[in-house]
């Protein structure tokens, strides 16, 4: 499934993408990773949906990554006296530790981290910010508010806190037993809700034990402001631009986006741009401008995928919406912008030999004009050394390890093989032809740049690069 671009589309199943005909169909016209939206379904519709990719996996005999993406901390009201309530600009308001309430002039908030939390001046939102408040006075089982923005809330909404650093961790209960029945399936990559601080990371290392890639969620303002610690722990990130673009004023989410996929690409780690990226998709078969300028900038500024979440999972016109991404993201590749905008930015190469080698590698083929980089690869970082340099030349990426080669379906430029380990410098040669060849990724008469490790298998060991003619 060689596809006629870098970048990678990731889509959610759901409803209105659960059957396998779909779910291959969504495959061939152009998805790379599926995730699995664990805020929605039971456990046994995720094993569905889960079964069905491996089997479609093993009918295209191509490696296809699963994304469990986990609910995280919810924070909602309580139960409202008539189940919802008018808030007038300028009155003023009580939260208080409770499920529930009978009074109109007290809102129930049963989460105790959120008054422990809270100061003065600190923000409330209710109902993804349609409803402001500002709290002007705390204690350990009430918040006095001032209402900002007025309209109407009702029982269950929930509560956006910029300003508070809630002392909870971002794995539930809930989570952890989903985390534990995705680990089970055997999930490919885990992307964690609303991240705070690395200690959160630490965290979700310990619960996946190297079963998985660990995905940081980044949507809230904290997470920002330690940024490079959080991505130093996470395997990749998502800019998650829902709960982020409540969280921060709308006209700083671009920017945040921007320093997300730079710091990413310097990093070597695949980020995704996530959230209303062709949200008109869930009614309508085609996209607005707006949205497919959306989808271009993420694709201009280097990200690594580009995903959908209600226009794959639950909208009218899945198919369309990922046959359209499929084709704004390609078009925007082959646009004369794209090479000088995707090269401006020129990340350092470390100075050790399996650094150097696979920077050399990709500067090499680009130079030579080859078909394509052959990464010999037992972890996936060669090959994501490789995409780092973001040359615009594909990768192959070849390894002996089933896991590793899903997790790279993520990764920008990079074509995922597995393929029985090599032992000597002549069979990886050859392996390397007969794998080229066997994926037509290149013609007969091409060249191809061979890299690999000495000794063979050991991961880390990057020292060798050779131009094949295939």
């Amino acid at each position: 499934m060689l596809r006629n671009r870098r970048a990678k589309i990731v889509a959610t199943l759901g409803p209105a993408s659960s059957e396998p005909e779909m779910i291959e169909k969504l495959f061939r016209a152009g998805v790379d990773v599926f995730r699995l939206n664990f805020s929605h379904g039971s456990h046994e519709d995720h094993r569905r949906r889960y079964d069905a990719i491996r089997r479609l996996e093993e009918q295209a005999r191509h490696p296809i990554a699963i994304l469990q993406d986990l609910q995280g901390p919810k924070i909602r009201l309580g139960t409202l006296p008539d189940g919802r309530i008018r808030l007038e600009t300028g009155s003023r308001i009580r939260f208080v530790l409770d499920r529930t309430s009978s009074d109109p002039t007290r809102l129930p908030l049963p989460h105790p981290e959120v008054f422990e939390g809270m100061l003065p001046g600190h923000k409330l939102l209710i109902d993804d910010g349609k409803v402001r408040l500002v709290a002007h006075g705390c204690g350990h089982d009430f918040i006095d508010a001032e209402v900002v923005t007025g309209g109407v809330v009702s029982d269950r909404k929930g509560v956006n806190l910029p300003d508070t650093l809630l002392q909870l961790s971002p794995i539930t209960d809930k989570d952890r037993e989903d985390l534990a029945f995705g680990l089970e399936l055997g999930v490919d990559w885990v992307a964690f809700s609303f991240v705070q601080r690395p200690s959160d990371l630490m965290e979700a290392h310990q619960l996946i034990g190297g079963r998985a890639g660990v995905m940081a969620k980044i949507e809230k303002p904290r997470a920002l402001g330690e940024i490079e610690d959080i991505l130093r722990l996470a395997d990749a990130i998502m800019v998650a631009r829902g709960d982020l673009g409540v969280e921060i004023p709308p006209e700083e989410v671009p920017g945040a986006q921007k320093d997300l996929v730079r710091l990413c690409r310097l990093a070597g780690k695949p980020v995704i741009i996530a959230t209303q990226m062709l949200e008109s998709m869930i009614q309508a078969p085609a996209p607005t401008r707006a949205e497919a300028s959306d989808v271009a900038t993420a694709i201009y500024d280097g990200a690594d995928a580009v995903m959908l979440s209600a226009e794959s999972a639950s909208g009218q016109y899945p198919l369309e919406a990922v046959a359209t991404m499929d084709r704004i993201v390609a078009h925007t590749e082959r646009h004369k912008s794209y090479p000088p905008i995707i090269e401006a930015l020129h990340p350092s190469v470390e100075p050790l030999a399996q650094h150097a080698v696979s920077a050399a590698a990709a500067e090499v083929a680009k130079t030579i004009g080859a078909a394509g980089v052959v990464a010999f690869t037992s972890s996936g970082t060669t090959a994501a050394r490789i995409a780092r340099q973001r040359t615009g030349v594909p990768i192959l990426a070849i390894t002996p390890n089933l896991n590793t080669a899903r997790r790279l379906a993520l990764l920008w430029g990079a074509y995922n093989v597995r393929s029985d380990d090599v032992t000597s410098y002549s069979q990886m040669v050859e392996e390397a032809v007969a794998q080229v060849r066997a994926h037509n990724f290149a013609q007969a008469g091409q060249s191809v740049v061979v890299v690999a490790g000495v000794p063979f298998g050991a991961a880390g060991s990057t020292n060798n690069l050779r131009v094949v003619t295939v």
